[in-house]
């Protein structure tokens, strides 16, 4: 007994080691959308430099998770709930991964736009902080193993492509009103787009962990129109 209690210590250990390494991956990604947009509103190429420096370190934590979640399904075997939540980790990290490269996509359109006279759309920050939002919670339920939080995020997306599709029609307007704004809409456009697929992303965080936490799929949520999908970057 005493053998096994300390088996089960050790594994308990392992997975909060591994839901610790993919939270620090949600606080890396969400700080570079945080400091991506700040370069982005204030014209900061040297801040957003550092963001696409910081991005290896989001790579190395994936590594780390792929090696943790690997290792503990090859000598733990875990079952069922267990199973379900290594397989998450795994797959989560790959997500929060890709979402760290939307933020360094971002930050490096910064120099594209630094002497343009369009200052970024006010509506940017705010879809944005939406997104963030939604990938904290979503990694919130993870590490609560809160299936009903995560089924929460879903019902916010439609905020995050309003956003978007109110982003694109005024850049629209801005590309048609005076040919010289074309090339720094065009810059907007793709980070308006980077933001509303992290809001993708996030959705599909929260229906892994709702998926890890109850062995059943959330039903597919309806999408709306995506005007400016030849903006997907």
């Amino acid at each position: 007994m005493a053998a096994n209690g300390h088996t089960l210590k050790a594994f308990d250990e392992e997975l909060e080691d591994l839901r610790s390494a993919v939270a620090e991956m949600g606080r890396l990604a969400r700080l570079a959308i945080r400091d991506s947009m700040q370069a982005l509103t204030t014209r900061d190429t040297e801040l957003a430099a550092t963001v696409v420096e910081r991005d290896r370190h989001i790579d190395g934590l994936e590594s780390e998770v792929e090696r943790r979640a690997i290792s503990i399904m090859a000598l733990r075997a875990p079952l069922a709930n267990d199973l379900r939540e290594v397989v998450a980790a795994l797959k989560i990290s790959g997500v929060v991964e890709r979402i760290g490269d939307y933020a360094k996509n971002i930050a490096k359109r910064v120099p594209g736009i630094e002497n343009t006279k369009i200052a970024p759309l006010s509506l940017l920050p705010e879809m944005a902080d939406a997104a963030a939002s939604m990938v904290a919670d979503a990694l919130d339920a993870f590490a609560a193993r809160d299936g009903a939080k995560a089924a929460m995020v879903l019902e916010r997306d439609q905020v995050v492509d309003n956003f978007y599709n109110s982003i694109f029609r005024a850049l629209l307007t801005f590309m048609m009103e005076n040919p010289h704004n074309i090339t720094p809409a065009a810059h907007l456009l793709f980070i308006a787009k980077h933001l509303e697929r992290i809001g993708d992303h996030a959705t599909n965080i929260a229906e892994m962990v709702y998926f890890a936490e109850t062995g059943e799929h959330l039903p597919d949520r309806a999408r709306g129109g995506e005007p400016g999908a030849a903006f997907a970057g």
